[in-house]
């Protein structure tokens, strides 16, 4: 349990002064000693297999047509090693990937408050603030682990089925192995932003509750409205504050000769507002609570 860092001696001093390294490494060893935390891994880690596998016995190219942007991601990713890892983590960013962060921010928080060990944490001589960073590192190492887990089955899947001779780009040119990965590394680093938001977020809500799946259910909920609201052209002024805005299309700049920055810029700049806002809450929250 997490509560084990703080132990009495330290309790008795008044002060702020549990290591922060301590705190830090108790909590990612309570994440990943839940068996739903490494069986979401698991699966994540799956996905890019399972999609370079499928996309191997069809008989063709997926369809592209119409204004699914998977689709044509799909396609794409035939006999791509480029593409595939991209592909899988866009398909992914629409549901399992967030669904990773909430989870992570409810139990960070409401998780910990149902068992009541949330308790131990505040009325030990841990600052609220340093208490919200601990959760907020827990989630954030989860969101990391979470893409790269994606990435690098994505991209040894995508070798060992297509070879190093199929890294080229949508616009045609083909990329060193080098080259390949950097814009991978690029979308896993924008991907793991916009579930620093999500996880902010769901730490806000954790934060007011006791119930990790009143969380979960909170911010899945957000990214289903979210994601209809972007596809009404009668609210396009309200599309530049949903951050779900261009998550599917976005990644796809960097398939592109020469890369493009628009959309990734925008939905950057769109993440860190949510990751202020949300833990801003959080802390305002923690801060006045007792248990």
């Amino acid at each position: 349990m997490t509560t084990a860092v703080l132990d009495a001696p330290t309790a008795r001093t008044g002060h702020d002064t549990v290591p922060l390294p301590r705190l830090l490494a108790a909590e990612l060893r309570w994440i990943f000693r839940r068996p739903r935390t490494l069986a979401v891994l698991g699966l994540l880690a799956l996905i890019p297999v399972v999609i370079g596998i499928g996309l191997t016995l069809v008989s063709g190219p997926p369809d592209a047509g119409g204004p699914n942007p998977d689709g044509a991601l799909l396609a794409s990713a035939v006999s791509n090693a480029f593409v595939l890892p991209i592909a899988a983590i866009v398909m992914s960013l629409a549901l399992l990937l967030p669904l990773a962060s909430a989870m992570a921010g409810a139990d960070a928080i409401a998780g910990e408050t149902s068992h009541g060990t949330l308790r131990g944490w505040l009325i030990a001589p841990v600052g609220r603030g340093r208490l919200l960073a601990v959760k907020a590192f827990g989630v954030a190492t989860v969101s990391v682990v979470s893409v790269l887990a994606m990435c690098v089955t994505g991209v040894v899947t995508g070798l060992i089925i297509n070879g190093t001779d199929s890294l080229f780009t949508l616009s045609g040119t083909t990329l060193s192995l080098g080259g390949a990965l950097a814009r991978i590394l690029l979308v896993a680093g924008w991907v793991v932003l916009q579930l620093w938001a999500v996880g902010a977020v769901a730490l806000a809500i954790s934060s007011w509750t006791e119930h990790p799946m009143l969380v979960v259910a909170s911010v899945l909920a957000g990214d289903i409205v979210f994601t209809i609201l972007g596809f009404l052209s009668s609210l396009d002024w309200l599309h530049p504050f949903l951050l779900t805005q261009n998550w599917s299309m976005a990644p796809a700049e960097v398939l592109q000769d020469p890369m493009g920055t628009q959309m990734l810029g925008e939905g950057a700049l769109r993440a860190v507002c949510y990751i202020v806002i949300g833990l801003s809450l959080a802390y305002a929250r923690l801060s006045t609570r007792d248990g």
